[in-house]
């Protein structure tokens, strides 16, 4: 709109000239090289403007043929450009779907038409390792080497190709050379820290969480949680050699993590060494406030060395105190009122654990309370419910699960992996009978058991009958609790003639699989003598138990 404004103003103008010459009426003489020319001064304004646009026009021909060559230099340039930012794109597409085929040829177009662009290089180089020609890649990276600004790309590509080949020096090497050139390459730095931690060089991983966290590679909550788990890392390896280093290392990753178990273990295990109970009873509480554990509970215990099992008993019971919610309190309470042989304490203690399935290390409790008050039979029962209850909390990480806290996944190398809690395969598993091998030859069973009407047991010894005992279904303790003479009524089974191996039929020479002694805690009609209160017996149950 605003040019043909313009236009009209630049021809309504012209008009006006020329209307305000034509009114004005004059002559123009020119004399040149004997020549004279004479004309009026409307025609004269007339033969100036069209010479001028003459010289204009001619102007403009010389310089379009000067500049042509030029123009199409640049143009075949800019064309071949076009071509190659096409044939890389089209190619990191084929690299993307994985077409080997593609990737290679518009590799080859990208590199004619732009052979110095640094994308050229990175097509190259991914296109050589789809292929699969390692070497290749290889050197591409290798050559990226040579420019700054593809050196961070080449030495990740290489970085790439070592851990691929399991070569971890020279993927080391790679990783601190890319810190030293850009300290801002988040990768660089995790993988360096990563690969240190793997390797147990806290004070390397240290050095490199400090970089990473100064430049932002990491989440500040992030970088301080892993600095103290490194430094319990590394006090755990100085404890025994530099008790005073470790106890310092120890410390100041508790003050970073307070709920970090390992660390208040170690420095509550140096405090009491050094006499100094009180602080390590102070530090062991205050994490055990934020994550019960049975080793604070250990050391908690054991603070104030010389002290007897009744006065142990007391510290814990004041340290359950202090988390009345968690199971860990009562286990705790029960394990040293074991150690003080106060069996009513220990039960007591547990005892709102014991309906529907307690845990493993619940009825591993309570088999050696009965142990402990000499009831074998009960014991017995304890252990094999311990088999099949559920599983305690473990250290887990990774689906792994370890005795011990470590510092690094052993599966996929990550810090802080390992959390204390109960393994995911262990909910919901069903109540199934335990079967207990009571005998390596055991009688062979009849085709059918058939229950025959209850009798009264005789004093002397019965010969060993085949049951399939279950755990109480409520779990409340009334199977524990029956009366003695409850337990002295049994359904009786016929008895079995076992034949000789090489007298018995085909078909029957199949033995079962387990024998289990009848699961009535505190039998009189089993004689000490029987394998099933043996003591090798209970040994193989207690070995049975899930920590």
């Amino acid at each position: 709109m605003i040019r043909v404004l313009f236009f009209i103003i630049g021809v309504i103008a012209a008009a006006l000239s020329l209307a305000w010459l034509a009114d004005r009426p004059g002559a123009i003489t020119v004399e040149w090289l004997g020549y004279e020319i004479k004309t009026s001064a409307f025609v004269g304004a007339l033969a100036f403007a069209a010479l001028v646009t003459v010289v204009i026009l001619a102007l403009a021909l010389l310089r379009y043929l000067f500049t042509r060559p030029a123009a199409i230099a640049a143009y075949r340039q800019e064309r071949r450009r076009r071509q190659g930012f096409d044939a890389l794109t089209r190619g990191l597409l084929a690299i993307g779907v994985g077409d080997r085929t593609q990737a290679q040829r518009y590799a080859g177009v990208a590199r004619r038409n732009l052979p110095n662009e640094p994308l050229t290089a990175l097509l190259k180089a991914q296109a050589a390792q789809l292929k699969g020609d390692r070497a290749s890649a290889r050197r591409a990276f290798e050559a990226m080497l040579e420019r700054p600004e593809t050196e961070l790309l080449g030495l990740r590509g290489l970085f790439l190709e070592a851990k691929r080949g399991n070569d971890n020096g020279a993927a080391r090497a790679l990783a601190e050379q890319a810190v030293r050139t850009d300290p801002h390459a988040g990768w660089s730095a995790n993988a360096l820290f990563d690969m240190q931690a793997r390797e147990g060089d806290w004070e390397g991983a240290l050095s490199t969480l400090a970089v990473a966290r100064k430049h932002g590679n990491v989440e500040p909550d992030v970088a301080l949680r892993r600095r103290a788990v490194l430094l319990t890392a590394e006090a755990r390896d100085l404890e025994s050699s530099q008790p005073a280093k470790a106890l310092a290392l120890a410390s100041e990753a508790l003050r970073l993590a307070p709920s970090l178990i390992p660390a208040a273990e170690i420095a509550g295990r140096l405090l009491a060494s050094k006499g100094d109970s009180r602080q390590a009873g102070r530090l062991v509480a205050r994490t055990w406030k934020l994550a019960p554990h049975p080793d604070l509970a250990t050391v908690y215990a054991f603070a104030k060395p010389g002290e007897s099992p009744r006065e142990r008993l007391r510290r814990v019971e004041h340290l359950a105190s202090l988390t009345p919610g968690d199971i860990e309190g009562p286990i705790a309470i029960a394990v040293a009122a074991i150690e003080a042989r106060d069996w009513q304490r220990a039960e007591d203690a547990i005892s709102p654990y014991l309906h529907d399935r307690p845990p493993a290390r619940v009825c591993a409790l309570m088999a050696r309370i009965e142990a402990g008050e000499g009831n074998k039979g009960r014991e017995r029962e304890w252990l094999a419910r311990a088999v099949r209850g559920p599983r305690d909390r473990a250290w887990i990480a990774d689906g792994y699960i370890s005795d011990r806290w470590l510092p690094v996944s052993p599966v996929t190398g990550a810090v802080d992996a390992f959390e204390w809690k109960a393994p995911v395969d262990a909910i919901g598993r069903g109540d199934e009978t335990l079967l207990i091998e009571e005998s390596h030859e055991p009688p062979e069973p009849p085709p059918a058991l058939k229950v025959a009407a209850p009798v009264k047991e005789t004093a002397e010894p019965k010969k060993p009958e085949l049951v399939s005992p279950r755990a109480p279904a409520s779990g409340d303790g009334a199977a524990l609790a029956r009366p003695a003479e409850s337990a002295q009524v049994r359904p009786a089974v016929p008895p079995v003639t076992p034949v000789p191996p090489r007298e018995q039929p085909a078909q029957t020479r199949q033995k079962p699989e387990f024998y289990v002694a009848p699961p009535i805690p505190d039998d009189p009609g089993v004689s000490s003598g029987d394998p099933d209160e043996s003591p090798a017996s209970l040994e193989r149950l207690r070995a049975a138990q899930i920590r």
